[in-house]
């Protein structure tokens, strides 16, 4: 199932996309009281999702509330993430290549260890919201298609053969980044925490509506030309790998996201580079997620 944060008439709430993804049900026509995302990640029960399961396929004429999905607003699944966005960096080989060219290193083919950063966010932006391109301090605004792994569970040493089980579901981000600043302080955090530089949504796709381990198209695109197009399979540290390292060393608690990295096909990886500017709009599509079309404004 396909889990949103929605707003209709001024007010927020949560729903559930029907099976065919035309309509949203509301949570609350389900007797379902949660507020937030982040609160039905900590909460929700299995009786709870094996309702939500038979309600998606309901006539939506039947259901309290339900609104077609195109009048409604999507926000980010988590529009207020409790902690920083766990991120892999330079987690598929090309998108490696494409980096080192871009700061003139030297690839010797290898990524032994998974690069872990962190991304701050205070409020995600929702799937067709703006990326402001903070063009008083940022000369090369970039993009990024990133699948988001959503914790269920509180974690703390798991095998990987038990990933899985801790996993509430998967939602796409675009890593929006300011290339100089990242490079310049050496340490990322800077050039990805900026204001707007988290795109999220469209929604959260449950653990068990996708193949474990994800093996899904992953594109983006800028103003309609195709410029990533890979698949999650090629990811160097998969799902199961990524979880259970770091559960090993920290407690993963119920509603962290994991950015899993961005495949080749970003705007330094091109010669010369291809940033974004103000008007651009960029769409992440990931199968069996949907797609977040965000523009750049001044």
């Amino acid at each position: 199932m396909r889990l949103v944060t929605f707003e209709i008439e001024h007010k927020s709430g949560l729903g559930v996309i029907s099976k065919d993804g035309s309509w949203v049900f509301p949570l609350s026509s389900l007797d379902m009281d949660y507020k937030t995302m982040q609160e039905l990640i900590e909460n929700v029960s299995d009786s709870e999702k094996q309702l939500l399961e038979i309600a998606v396929g309901q006539d939506p004429y039947k259901i309290k509330g339900a609104a077609p999905i195109q009048e409604v607003r999507l926000q980010a699944p988590i529009p207020n993430p409790k902690q920083d966005v766990i991120c892999l960096g330079i987690n598929y080989m090309a998108h490696a290549e494409e980096a080192a060219r871009f700061k003139a290193e030297a690839f010797k083919g290898e990524r032994p260890f998974a690069v872990y950063f962190s991304k701050r966010v205070s409020q995600a932006t929702g799937p067709q919201g703006v990326i402001p391109s903070h063009r008083d301090m940022v000369e090369d605004l970039d993009y990024e298609a990133e699948l988001a792994v959503i914790i269920g569970r509180e974690a703390s040493h798991v095998p990987e053969d038990k990933v899985k089980d801790y996993i509430f579901g998967y939602t796409i981000i675009n890593d929006v980044t300011a290339r100089t600043i990242q490079n310049r302080h050496k340490q990322w955090y800077f050039g990805k925490s900026m204001d707007g530089f988290l795109p999220m949504g469209p929604c959260i796709t449950t653990v068990d509506d996708l193949p474990y381990p994800p093996r899904l198209s992953i594109q983006s695109r800028v103003n309609g030309e195709l410029r990533q197009d890979a698949n999650t399979a090629l990811m160097i540290f998969g799902v199961g790998h990524v979880v259970s390292e770091l559960s090993q060393g920290m407690t993963l608690k119920p509603g962290t996201i994991i950015a899993m990295g961005t495949p080749a096909g970003v705007g330094m990886g091109f010669v010369p580079p291809r940033f974004l500017k103000p008007g651009d709009l960029v769409e992440c599509t990931i199968e069996g997620i949907g797609t977040i079309a965000n523009r750049v404004v001044e």
